[in-house]
């Protein structure tokens, strides 16, 4: 670590601590560094999620924050590991939780590929039924389903669900 000047505190000994300008830092680590403060603030989360769980004495809203733990507790995992991906690529290791390679999967990648595109395919055709059947049952069970569907969740486009 560089020591302050005697002089004025502000000025260093050996001149201003060279910081990377953005164009020296590479896509993977701006990735990396993303997804590292990404895989952080999200992680936060999960802690109070259990606690009202734990404390809550409704069962629907119980139910709900059991499926957000889930949700978040797998997509933790997922972060987790692309974070340890992006971390051995970047040093040449390769760590234990790192995402494994598709390479590794051989020609399977490409058989997953296509059923994965058509998984998708399928969520964007049950995304648009999903839109009308949420405006119908918007008053059913005291408003209960829009929580597991709220109005800004990006997966069914702006304001789906309201009025």
């Amino acid at each position: 670590m560089l020591e302050k000047g005697p002089i004025v505190e502000e000025v260093w000994i050996y001149g201003q601590p060279d910081e990377p300008s953005p164009q020296e830092i590479s896509e993977a680590e701006r990735l990396l560094g993303e997804f590292e403060n990404h895989d952080v603030k999200e992680g936060a989360f999960i802690p109070a999620y259990k606690g009202i769980a734990e404390r809550t004495k409704d069962s629907s809203i119980k139910f709900l924050l059991q499926m957000m733990i889930s949700d978040e507790e797998k997509h933790h995992a997922v972060i987790h590991a692309m974070v340890s991906r992006l971390k051995g690529s970047l040093t040449c290791t390769q760590p234990k939780d790192a995402l494994p390679s598709l390479r590794e999967a051989g020609g399977e990648s490409k058989e997953l590929l296509k059923l994965t595109a058509d998984f998708i395919e399928h969520e964007k055709q049950g995304i648009k039924e999903t839109k009308k059947l949420m405006k119908a049952s918007k008053g059913y069970f005291r408003g209960l389903f829009p929580l597991f569907i709220p109005d800004h969740d990006p997966r069914f486009g702006e304001a789906c669900c309201g009025a």
